[in-house]
């Protein structure tokens, strides 16, 4: 008979064991950095909170003090949940890409959207171009730079896409991107037939965006777009021999065909030079 009391006090010890793991393996699992879906917390008006492991009958009993812990964790596995979608979604973009808040908008609320992307920012998986306006780094490895700043072309061409507004260089940025000039500006000019704004960036640098009219971006043709703005910049008769000759080469790049669908949209003295350079 003592030998009976003994195996059934041992096996009651055994559950007892077994008990406290699964107590340990649901309290690892809910305060873990992802948060786990098997897990379901209730609050009570009383002094106590339950937490009870969805996949077996177990249920765990706090009293106020750990109700606070546990409440205070619960929020900080939210954000890092919210945060490591985010950074997966913008990871599928690539180096490179350049986002915004709000392309996130329905992964939460507003405030907690934000939030999550300061603190991708301060763990350095995130740079502030502008205020809205972020980007996944690319890493240069070969010579040792580091995360590279996107440029002034791939944060304008961002932020059209987001407005859904046609861009175009205008001024003597315009003349760099076709090397008719070696000056880059600190601020570049784009003209759009988006909303007009100014976007600061590090620095003394900026984007600033000026608004024309519809027809006047209604260019079939980049090439052709930017080369009549960067012309209409220089002037008709201050183009030097060495800028027509460098124009008639960047023309002869691009077939006839293309350029002519616009000519309708072209000044008739920079039609004669197009046309002159296919002679």
């Amino acid at each position: 008979m003592g030998h009976i009391n003994y195996l059934m006090s041992k096996f009651d010890d055994n559950n007892e064991a077994i008990e406290r793991r699964k107590r340990r393996s649901i309290l690892r699992a809910f305060t873990s950095p992802v948060r786990n879906s098997n897990i379901a917390l209730e609050f009570f008006c009383c002094n106590v909170a339950q937490i009870q492991h969805k996949s077996s009958a177990m249920t765990i009993w706090f009293c106020r003090k750990n109700i606070v812990n546990l409440r205070q964790n619960y929020s900080k596995n939210q954000m890092q949940s919210l945060e490591e979608k985010i950074i997966i979604s913008i990871s599928k973009r690539g180096r490179g890409a350049i986002v915004s808040p709000l392309d996130y908008a329905g992964y939460g609320d507003s405030k907690a959207v934000q939030k999550a992307f300061e603190r991708l920012t301060a763990s350095q998986k995130l740079i502030r171009v502008a205020r809205g306006i972020y980007c996944y780094p690319k890493i240069d490895k070969i010579l040792g730079l580091g995360m590279l700043y996107p440029t002034f072309e791939e944060i304008a061409a961002a932020i059209a896409r987001r407005d859904k507004a046609k861009i175009v260089p205008t001024g003597v940025y315009a003349l760099n991107k076709l090397g008719l000039s070696t000056q880059l500006p600190m601020n570049v000019v784009y003209l759009t037939d988006g909303s007009p704004r100014k976007v600061r960036l590090d620095g003394e640098r900026g984007i600033q965006f000026k608004h024309t009219a519809k027809k006047n971006l209604a260019f079939q043709n980049d090439f052709a777009m930017l080369l009549t703005f960067a012309l209409r910049e220089i002037g008709e008769n201050n183009l030097t021999p060495e800028q027509s000759a460098h124009v008639r080469e960047l023309i002869k790049t691009v077939p006839f065909e293309t350029i002519k669908k616009d000519f309708a949209l072209i000044p008739a003295w920079i039609r004669k030079i197009i046309l002159a350079s296919y002679e």
